[in-house]
């Protein structure tokens, strides 16, 4: 099936006992047993499954082209059950600008569990010189947030298989409509669902999808289900309703991205813009050839610096001044002050997530907000 038809369809199936065409949703914590003592349908306690999850699971593993998935009460622990399923002492590589609330996770709650080091992962000198005979793990982030660098998937694969290191990939920022780690030959991709498959900033959640059923995907699974910080039911649904216009509205956020991004990138107060849509983006040759479509997010300084930058966020008026991403509105926010004082993000810089408006008026919009 195509992408459009598995969004719709993977997620969902008419109820046996009403004909419901949607799938309902299942709050029962517990399920009766049979006489013989077994379960209809194999479910026993929704911390370790749940019909709405199981939904959700299997449109996400098709959305991505792999075996299985498991689904979380959010990104962060989604990002943490792969750290958790890691044995004590083993060594991961990270990018040097990944993601600061996963980075954040691995400083302040692994330091002393699991070894660790940020580093420019696109860089095939320095990526080799930092494997270890414990690296276990290499962690990408592509486009990257919210510097939008992009990682050669699979040329930092072909290094991690040659010493038998698995690959996780944060997906987040492309979603499978725009990116497949998976068919390049990555191990396991990580997406915080509250981005851009919930859709409309009003849900949270976090999603592990694996190439292979295997002894590390167990381990994983475990995880989520002793651990239990999984999503509800309610919360399932609403991703599953949500991911069924997903392939639409990703080609919109992406149409709009690219439009905006030209834009900035001729205008007078901007210094340079991030998005790898862009042919003076230093890895769009990768990108062209490894996405589908380049995103719904940007980043841009001002010349002007961190000064200019608070002055045109507080003129936007359609722009909300916010954290997050992928929803139907544009968010913008000035990203250094988000992330705290061990940035490496520029003070000058401004990160959006393009929305679904129509772009005239959110090109008007900052146009009048840089006057």
């Amino acid at each position: 099936m195509k992408t459009e038809t598995i969004a719709i369809h993977a997620g969902n199936h008419t109820d046996a006992t009403t004909g419901a065409v949607i799938q309902p949703i299942v709050l029962s914590t517990t399920f009766e047993r049979l006489e013989d003592g077994s379960f209809r349908e194999g479910y026993i306690y929704s911390r370790s499954a749940n019909p709405n999850r199981t939904a959700l699971e299997n449109v996400l593993a098709k959305l991505e082209g792999g075996e299985a998935a498991a689904a979380f009460s959010s990104g962060n622990a989604a990002g943490m059950t792969v750290f958790q399923s890691l044995k004590p002492g083993t060594h991961i590589i990270a990018p040097d600008d990944m993601y600061h609330g996963l980075r954040n996770q691995l400083k302040q709650l692994f330091e002393g569990i699991l070894e660790f080091d940020f580093i420019d992962i696109d860089n095939t000198e320095v990526l080799q010189q930092h494997i270890k005979p414990n690296t276990g793990l290499i962690w990408i982030e592509t486009p990257s947030n919210p510097l939008l660098k992009v990682t050669d998937i699979k040329k930092v694969i072909a290094i991690a298989k040659q010493h038998g290191i698995k690959v996780a990939c944060d997906n987040t920022f492309a979603t499978p409509i725009c990116q497949q780690p998976l068919a390049l030959g990555a191990d396991l991709v990580m997406h915080s669902t509250t981005k851009y498959f919930g859709g409309h900033s009003d849900l949270m959640g976090g999603a592990l999808i694996t190439a292979k059923n295997d002894d590390w995907w167990q381990k994983i699974s475990n995880v989520q289900q002793m651990g239990g910080a999984i999503p509800s039911p309610a919360d399932c649904y609403y991703l599953v309703r949500s991911i069924k216009t997903l392939p639409y509205r990703m080609r919109g956020h992406v149409h709009n991205a690219q439009l905006l991004a030209e834009f900035l990138n001729t205008h007078t107060k901007v210094e340079r813009v991030l998005y790898p849509g862009l042919p003076t983006h230093p890895n769009y040759s990768v990108a062209k050839e490894q996405m589908n479509g380049f995103g719904g997010v940007l980043s841009f300084c001002l010349k002007d610096g961190p000064e200019e930058a608070n002055r045109v966020i507080n003129k936007l008026k359609l722009f909300t001044k916010a954290t997050s991403l992928g929803g139907v509105e544009s968010l913008i926010e000035h990203r250094a002050t988000m992330e705290g004082p061990d940035t490496k993000t520029p003070f000058n810089l401004l990160r959006i997530s393009v929305g679904l408006e129509h772009i005239d008026d959110l090109i008007d919009d900052l146009a009048q907000a840089m006057r």
